[in-house]
């Protein structure tokens, strides 16, 4: 993991207010208070800080600091400053969480909730802002439910949905190694969605699932799932983990001599993980979400140099991207809508394409109709160490671009049922 990401200490209760590295005078001088109305738009995230998935919370961070300082460099949001209350809603306790949103809507009053990285968590909080009415963006959650058999009128979601990822690497990975497949997966609604995924492309394919395994959020020790996956002797081995999980579990795998024997893959990888690996554990196909090294797409190099000024030279992950879109969407629903009334900026969201200089990526990403999921790229390929003589963070080698839409359901299989306040 990046040592200045991890490093950095955060409080648990945090106003971060743009402007600061640029001085007080600039950032007062277009926000003169002048009634109510001029009082700051409020953006609260509530997400992981503390806990396995600390790493990746701090990068959406960071994304999310650099687009409000942006916004607030170009007016504001409808002409007013924003500001962003941040939370650590921990990355495992759903009671934290819904009480962290609750603290957000009800004492803070923001204009926009943001969050959460553990899909179970950010299911939770989507069930929240939709009692309370509130506009609610999901960064990087990415259950199917949220969109899907839950859906709601309010809650947009940036990151992929596990189907569309499990779609997207299916047929890579059936026609690279084989239709017997183990699974190792994290014991939350993240990974059951993703095993999910796969084993409706797996009996499409007329393949056979050997086995799988449940495995507890935040576990350390992967050596007797590894060693009864190895039993059963796949065409290959699936991991379905994230964060810190699947560090330790694909170190282990390496310890064990396991890659030497058994095909190791997966859907969603992070380059957070990728950093916090061994040069040896760099291996398998994957699914990034985002990838900084993009030769020729609009915008992209501009945003890892920005990135890389505030994170101690590390470049842009795809969970900086996620709150940096996220953060970005806000103004944009508001400023279609012209309004920051919640019913009028989720309708202006509808079909809504990200600006270039929001999407950094190609195909024109776009929140779909019906759902409120946006269509980004997805970016398949393998891991791999730096290259000799090349940025030491370039370890992913992208082979595939696939379209978003093209990835997921269509709207009327996703269960999505979506009503609208009369």
């Amino acid at each position: 993991m990046s040592k200045e990401i991890i490093g950095a200490r955060i409080p648990r209760r945090t106003v971060l207010k743009a402007g600061l590295t640029i001085g007080a005078l600039q950032v007062a001088s277009p926000f003169v208070v002048k009634s109510l109305a001029d009082e700051p738009v409020k953006i609260g995230l509530d997400n992981p800080l503390t806990g396995t998935y600390a790493a990746l919370g701090k990068n959406e961070l960071i994304g999310a600091q650099l687009a409000l300082d942006q916004i607030n460099a170009k007016n504001g949001i409808l002409g007013r400053k924003a500001e962003l209350l941040v939370e650590d809603s921990t990355s495992a306790d759903a009671a934290t969480a819904v009480q962290k949103a609750n603290k957000l809507i009800e004492r803070d009053k923001v204009n926009f909730l943001l969050g959460n990285i553990n899909s179970g968590l950010a299911q939770a909080m989507a069930n929240v802002s939709f009692e309370k009415g509130v506009f609610h963006i999901v960064p990087g959650g990415h259950t199917d439910s949220v969109t899907g058999t839950q859906c709601h009128w309010n809650v947009f979601r940036v990151c992929n949905t596990t189907r569309m990822e499990t779609n997207s690497v299916s047929k890579l990975l059936l026609d690279k190694y084989g239709k017997k497949w183990y699974f190792i997966t994290t014991d939350y609604a993240f990974g059951h969605s993703l095993q999910q995924g796969f084993e409706a492309s797996l009996k499409a394919a007329g393949g056979t699932e050997v086995g799988s395994d449940q495995v507890p959020l935040q576990s350390t020790d992967f050596s007797s799932y590894l060693i009864k996956a190895q039993s059963t002797n796949p065409d290959a081995l699936i991991l379905l983990l994230a964060g810190d999980d699947m560090i330790n579990c694909l170190k282990q795998a390496v310890q064990f001599g396991l890659n030497q024997r058994i095909h190791i893959a997966g859907a969603q990888q992070e380059l957070e993980v990728n950093k916090g690996l061994p040069p040896e554990a760099l291996f398998g196909d994957w699914v990034f979400e985002w990838y900084w090294k993009q030769p020729g797409v609009p915008h992209v190099a501009e945003f890892v140099a920005d990135v890389r000024k505030r994170s101690g030279g590390s470049v842009p992950t795809a969970r900086t991207w996620f709150g940096f879109a996220s953060v970005h969407t806000c103004k944009l629903a508001a400023e279609k809508a012209k309004s920051l009334d919640p019913v009028k900026m989720a309708k202006a969201m509808q079909g809504l394409v990200l600006p270039p200089e929001v999407a950094l990526m190609p195909n024109n990403p776009y929140y779909r109709v019906g759902d409120n999921q946006l269509m980004p790229t997805l970016f398949v390929g393998h891991s791999q160490p730096a290259p000799k003589g090349g940025d030491p963070e370039d370890l992913f080698n992208v082979t595939q671009l696939v379209k978003g839409d093209e990835a997921a359901l269509p709207v009327d299989q996703t269960g999505c049922k979506m009503t609208w306040p009369a």
